[in-house]
């Protein structure tokens, strides 16, 4: 899909002509949008408002004033149901994996070109004192010859202001200037502070070479309840770089076509790339199970090799942290010490956890580690970059486990929502996945939900209550909780959790976690 949509945006994009006059004299940060195409796609509708439109655009990010402009983020303010389909040159902030809905607008932030240096320091470089997006992407409605303009564009960074902004035909423009009465906390060096979050990722390159570094990713989990089981990271290599080497996880996929047809495969002639790890601009790396922590090829790193779990810092401080290294290559023209750059898109995932959302990674100060020797002595990382992860909140039929309700007083067991953790296409010829759940005999706990059919009929039979001609999906849930009242008295209560495990993997150490309203 990327690599379509980068032969889309070669064929369409026609860069904007000079910059328009108000550009030439804002002392500030000058932005912009230009549609530069848009195509009528398919399906042909004869309703407009649900006509789709492929379309081509172009942000810019000018820094036209004498400071320099430390992590730029550009608001879009779409506003035709956008779905985005590619973007380079900026990083869409808190969106899924393209295609990404936009249609509430969405905030672009630099990956390889996170800071914007000043003209007076760079000799008026474009590249160095400009970023431009180039964004392909589905939008709905606004029929010829109507423009679909977004809302609005501004730059959210702390200490500007954005007037409304000028639009000229398909061009949307703004000089945002420093606002005199912002009173900025002064960093004390070049560093963003370090930020708290659900879950954070650092990136330490430890070792850098002209092409070729050594870096040392680690994830830490800092919210008290929270835990991931075989979790999964993934990222985007943004400047061509491959993993040649890792040490305390794995890559799901080892292949290394991508770098002999590619880049790398020109560059580095005489590697032998059957040794390569993986080539893959968006690898899916997984942690290491226990028994290779030994293994002096591919083990032997502080925090490897639990199977992915990261527990709750509450609940053992000594294994919320997951730790493995990675010795990277560059591509040209990053072939020097000094062009380090992290990946961007980070994401990360479990089998039976939360979805996160995690932020573009902030150059930090270098974190500090003991020098290897013993001697007392501090070693540095020579550069540092810190990913913030959040957990969002699960989406309808899109969680991981779901609860049972009984009690004494009753003989049947209130089931979990149909389709309460999905369903997929093919359940719809099966079962109807809009129905209620149908209410369960207590034995029916005690085998999966795809083995209840017969007895949930049974009972329905027995209690005289009504079977539908096409049966209600299950709850495709790998997990689910049970929560039985065994008694209820004038001074408490009393209740039992079971939990049911209906995956093939185990899950260690599990705790659950309870949340009582006000009157319990």
């Amino acid at each position: 899909m990327f690599h379509h949509a980068n032969e889309v945006i070669k064929r369409h994009v026609k860069y904007p002509g000079p910059l328009p006059k108000e550009a030439e004299d804002c002392n500030g940060v000058f932005i912009s949008y230009d549609l530069l195409d848009r195509r009528k796609g398919f399906p042909r509708v004869k309703n407009v408002t649900a006509q789709s439109w492929a379309f081509n655009a172009t942000a810019k990010v000018l820094n036209t004033g004498k400071d320099v402009v430390k992590s730029w983020k550009l608001f879009i303010g779409f506003q035709h149901h956008e779905i985005l389909v590619y973007a380079s040159g900026g990083i869409p902030f808190e969106t899924g994996d393209f295609p990404a809905s936009v249609e509430n607008g969405t905030t672009l932030v630099g990956s390889s070109l996170p800071d914007l240096e000043s003209s007076i320091n760079t000799a008026n470089d474009l590249t160095q004192i400009q970023a431009l997006i180039q964004i392909a992407g589905t939008q709905f409605g606004v029929r010829p010859p109507g423009i679909p303009m977004p809302k609005n564009i501004k730059l959210e960074n702390d200490g500007y202001k954005c007037p409304q902004p000028s639009v000229r035909k398909s061009s949307m423009f703004a000089c945002c200037k420093s606002d005199p009465t912002y009173k900025s906390k002064l960093l004390k060096t070049k560093y963003f502070p370090r930020q708290k979050g659900d879950l954070t990722i650092t990136y330490d390159i430890l070792q850098a070479y002209d092409n070729n570094y050594n870096v040392e990713v680690t994830m830490e989990n800092l919210n008290p309840l929270a835990r991931l089981d075989h979790w999964n990271l993934t990222f985007e290599w943004t400047r061509g770089e491959f993993i040649y080497s890792m040490k305390g996880a794995f890559t799901r996929e080892m292949d290394s076509s991508k770098c002999i047809y590619g880049i790398a495969g020109q560059y580095y002639k005489d590697m032998d790339f059957t040794k390569v790890t993986n080539c893959q601009k968006n690898p899916i790396i997984s942690d290491l199970p226990p028994e290779k922590y030994n293994d002096t090829d591919i083990g032997k790193i502080p925090f490897c090799c639990r199977n992915g779990s990261l527990y709750s810092i509450i609940m053992d401080p000594s294994q919320s942290k997951s730790k493995f290294q990675m010795q990277v290559f560059k591509s040209p023209p990053d072939l020097d010490k000094k062009s380090l750059f992290p990946p961007a898109r980070w994401k990360i995932m479990g089998l039976l956890n939360s979805d996160y959302t995690c932020g573009p990674p902030l150059k930090v100060e270098p974190s500090q580690f003991p020098e290897p020797r013993g001697l007392e002595a501090t070693v540095f990382a020579i550069s540092t970059w810190q990913i913030v992860c959040n957990m969002s909140k699960p989406k309808l039929r899109k969680t991981r486990c779901c609860v049972t309700f009984s009690a004494y007083y009753n003989d049947s067991v209130v089931p979990c929502n149909t389709c309460a953790c999905g369903c997929d296409n093919d359940d719809d010829r099966r079962c109807n996945p809009n129905a209620k759940a149908m209410l369960l005999p207590s034995e029916a706990l005690l085998v999966p939900y795809e083995n209840r059919t017969l007895k949930t009929v049974a009972w329905a039979k027995l209690k005289h209550l009504s079977v539908p001609k096409k049966l209600p999906c299950g709850d495709n849930c790998g997990v689910s909780i049970n929560w039985h009242i065994i008694s209820d008295y004038k001074g408490g209560w009393s209740a039992r959790i079971t939990l049911f495990n209906w995956k093939s993997i185990q899950f260690k150490d599990w705790f659950t976690a309870l949340q009582f309203k006000k009157g319990c």
